[in-house]
């Protein structure tokens, strides 16, 4: 996959989102509206260290890849 697209649910929810387009065609309906935030070249790692293998495969059967920050702990 040469880029992936970032993404950012604008509804509170601090849910994030991965997709092959620039718009985001294929993320739920029900977890946005989605704002594009970023693009990664190929080659790029992603953000928050997540592996970009696992992220790609997930666009490929899904169409997407959610995920949300991990709550720092108390």
């Amino acid at each position: 996959m040469s880029v992936i697209h970032t993404f950012t649910s604008t509804n509170g929810s601090g849910l994030g989102a991965f997709a092959g387009d620039a718009d985001g065609s294929r993320l739920p309906e029900r977890h946005g509206p989605w704002k594009h935030t970023s693009s990664v070249a190929a080659g790029r790692k992603l953000p928050h260290g997540l592996d970009r293998a696992t992220v790609e495969a997930a666009i490929e059967t899904q169409g997407f890849q959610l995920w949300r920050p991990r709550r720092a702990a108390d």
